[in-house]
Order: C-alpha cells, then structure tokens, then sequence
C-alpha cells in the first residue's frame, strides 16, 4: 500500500510505499516521553520526503534517530539508521483508516493508567529485544 502524510502545519509532506497497515504500539520510557503517550508507529518499505530542510533530526540511540518538524514540532517518525528503515507515526497519515493494532511492546513499561483492549500479542520490553536478534 501507498500513503501519504504531513506534519501538522504541512512544511513536511511524504509519500510512503509498502505500508504495513498493522502497527504496534510501543510504551518504553523514550517512546512515552517523544509522543507524550504511548507510540503507535507502522514500518514503510520506503518513503520521499517534501520539505526535507524543516526536518530535523536526533539521535536517540547509537542504532535510531527520531524526526520531527522543526516548525511546528509534529513528531514524524522512527529511523533505524541499520538497515534504513523508516518507522512512521500512525497519526501522521493522512488517511489512518486502513490501520490496525497488531501488537503492544514494552509492555512492563506502560503506565497502568491506560490499557488498549483487543486480543493482539503483547511484549515485555526483554521479549522484544529478544525477538529482534533471531
């Protein structure tokens, strides 16, 4: 699948193929402080970026950076710098219709104040790690 996407004043606009339209919901500490809440994020195959120079970038590990626009602030995605992989929030789709939860990892790291309902597969934060390295 295609999509597009912007931040939310529009200086940075994108176009995504290879959309993964189930998407996990991530509740580490870092993820929790980037959005504000828990981070729901779907992987893209690839994606062109419009308005690249309000783009900024930060490293938030030796492996990722986060991105996010430098107008308004709009937090646009996750890049795992190996192997290139772009990681875009849910919520700036421009049409987030055709997404649906898949997974919760860290899970020992959410907050217990809020719980997503559905029967999907949930991780510890160790369980996830584990799982990345088969």
């Amino acid at each position: 699948m295609s999509a597009t996407g912007r931040c939310l004043c529009g200086a940075v606009t994108y176009t995504a193929e290879e959309v993964e339209t189930h998407f996990h919901s991530c509740h580490c500490s870092m993820c929790r402080r980037w959005t504000g809440s828990s981070a729901m994020a779907a992987a893209v195959g690839s994606v062109t970026f419009n308005g690249d120079e309000n783009i900024e970038r930060y490293d938030s590990s030796e492996w990722a950076e986060r991105g996010f626009c430098r107008r308004c602030g709009s937090n646009l995605f996750y890049h795992l710098k190996e192997p290139d992989q772009y990681i875009m929030w849910v919520g700036t789709f421009d049409d987030q219709s055709p997404f649906k939860l898949a997974g919760e990892i860290f899970v020992d790291e959410k907050p217990d104040s809020y719980a997503f309902q559905g029967d999907h597969p949930r991780m510890t934060g160790a369980e996830f790690m584990a799982s990345q390295q088969s």
